[in-house]
């Protein structure tokens, strides 16, 4: 079976014995949290250091999502793969793939996904924690930022599925902030247009409680492409909100 190794990190994974499944499988290392055993296997997620460069290793053994497609199930990673290379394809800022591959074993179902650390940037999570605090102009920025963001990502045709602050990485620059995506396992197409930009979009709203209506009208200013005054602005504020009071009032 042909194993996935970006060419950009080639080299650093052959230097160190490393671009191999087997190699990669057995690696001894500490994972950065708990296992995730919710889907009756096991998936789990490591650091590594490679010569100057950081990767997350995740490992999973007979950890699968099913489809109409795949039936028969496959391991999310996989999934996650896919996605990755289509969002690549579409120009749409996310983490990027350094290895991808899959095994069976027996009975047992067994993938690997690395992926490039994104050291040096921090997700929307952590901005959040202090937002009050932040100069006006940072805080437009990263509003910007993210806005910018879910337009590219709705312009592509593709819906995350969990946009959610801690899927959202941004990192300053010199004219404002850049911001991408983590986590692509849930993404699928915008099969339902609006509907499915709305539901994609609701989600961020709720998990910031912090901004202001100035500072929704901002975001949303930046994904329309519109003044943070203007009536499809004021049309989406609407509309957004009625889907959050909604979620809400469900619990």
């Amino acid at each position: 079976m042909n194993d996935f190794i970006a060419d950009d990190d080639r080299e650093r994974l052959h230097s160190q014995g490393l671009a191999d499944f087997d190699a990669l499988w057995t690696l001894p290392l500490e994972a950065v949290d708990e296992p995730n055993t919710e889907r009756g296997g096991m998936s789990c997620v490591f650091r590594l250091e490679l010569d100057g460069g950081a990767y997350y290793l995740k490992r999973q053994s007979n950890h699968l999502t099913r489809s109409l497609l795949r039936p028969g199930g496959e391991p999310t990673f996989a999934r996650e793969f896919r996605n990755i290379q289509r969002y690549q394809q579409l120009g749409i800022p996310a983490l990027q793939a350094a290895f991808f591959g899959e095994r069976r074993e027996g009975g047992e179902r067994r993938a690997i996904l690395v992926t490039r650390a994104l050291d040096g940037w921090r997700d929307l999570d952590a901005w959040l924690k202090d937002w009050s605090g932040l100069p006006a102009e940072r805080r437009q920025a990263i509003l910007h930022a993210c806005g910018m963001l879910a337009r590219r990502l709705h312009e592509a045709g593709q819906m995350h599925g969990c946009f959610y602050p801690k899927h959202i990485f941004l990192r300053e620059a010199e004219d404002g902030f850049q911001a991408c995506l983590i986590d692509l396992e849930k993404t699928r197409p915008l099969w339902f247009g609006l509907r499915d930009r709305v539901k994609d979009l609701e989600p961020l709203l709720r998990r910031a409680p912090d901004w202001s209506e100035v500072d929704v009208r901002q975001l949303l200013a930046a994904y329309l492409g519109s003044a943070a005054s203007g009536a499809e602005v004021d049309h989406w504020y609407k509309r957004l909100g009625a889907r959050r009071r909604k979620k809400e009032k469900r619990g």
